[in-house]
């Protein structure tokens, strides 16, 4: 597997809370993959590591075959150029017009004229069905074309790498598949290699090729994502199919469960039994009919 980033024994702790403990795996370059795992369990902590905004306290990063932990600011500067950032907002600017949110990074770290700005801009607006829309603000369109609007802006520099933290957040599920296949549609194009943090289970299994998993600070596995499905760790089972029951407790870091869980488990398996059993019955009528 050609790995666009490798991460080695990554460990960061704030104050005596260890958010990431010994992280390692390699992401596939040109592949799009999930990081999931329970709230709390240091995904966005992870992914700020990998940009660069934190320093792991102990471990390597390694972005497309350079250690980035211990480069000066400079050459990490360098290398955050191979990057694209979908933050969970779009973290758009109130006061801009589309047009302007989408150009800024070319106005900023380019030479670009405006006339190749302006192709750039409209270039990557068709790629995300905003063109006829760039001379509206942020306050005017809906959370989806924000989101969009903010996909945009990610690819203007043609990054290497890009990362998505929760694109979903806020969006109702049809948006989601839309934005599923155009995930899908820009990766296919432009070859890019997609990291997203996400909690939403169906939007995986539509867009990601590999996916991880974080528990209580720990990488639980790294594989792809038929892997994953077909897996007996009762962890990646539980989180997975969404279920109560398993490992996985409503405090991230407890490690005894209440029993306001307990009983709240026993609830969500009596209405499981009692579904199976009204399956059950509506199969044994459909046979009598037959």
């Amino acid at each position: 597997m050609d790995a666009i980033i490798s991460l080695r024994d990554v460990t960061k702790s704030f104050g005596s809370h260890t958010v990431l403990k010994d992280i390692s795996f390699d992401i596939p370059r040109g592949k799009t993959s999930a990081i999931m795992g329970p709230s709390g369990t240091g995904k966005s902590v992870l992914l700020k590591n990998i940009i660069g905004l934190l320093r792991p306290d102990h471990g390597e990063i390694w972005i497309d075959g350079e250690e980035t932990v211990r480069m000066k600011e400079k050459d990490l500067y360098r290398v955050r150029r191979k990057f694209g950032v979908l933050f969970q907002d779009g973290a758009l600017f109130g006061s801009l017009s589309l047009y302007d949110n989408i150009a800024f990074p070319l106005r900023e770290h380019t030479r670009k004229s405006e006339s190749d700005i302006k192709d750039i801009v409209h270039e990557k607006a068709e790629l995300v069905g905003l063109l006829d829309h760039l001379k509206k603000h942020p306050g005017e369109v809906s959370g989806g074309m924000k989101k969009r609007a903010g996909l945009a802006r990610a690819l203007v520099m043609d990054p290497e790498i890009v990362f998505f933290d929760e694109p979903d957040s806020g969006l109702d599920p049809v948006r989601v598949a839309y934005l599923d296949e155009l995930v899908k549609k820009m990766q296919e194009e432009t070859g890019a290699t997609i990291i997203i943090i996400t909690h939403n289970i169906p939007s995986v299994m539509r867009t990601a090729d590999y996916v991880a998993v974080l528990f209580r600070s720990g990488l639980v596995r790294f594989a792809t994502r038929q892997e994953m499905v077909d897996t007996d760790d009762p962890i990646i089972r539980q989180f997975l199919s969404g279920k109560a029951a398993g490992p996985i407790g409503m405090d991230e870091l407890a490690t005894e469960q209440s029993d306001m869980e307990r009983e709240l488990v026993e609830r969500a398996e009596r209405r499981d039994r009692s579904r199976e059993h009204e399956l059950e019955q509506e199969r044994d009528r459909d046979i009598l009919q037959v």
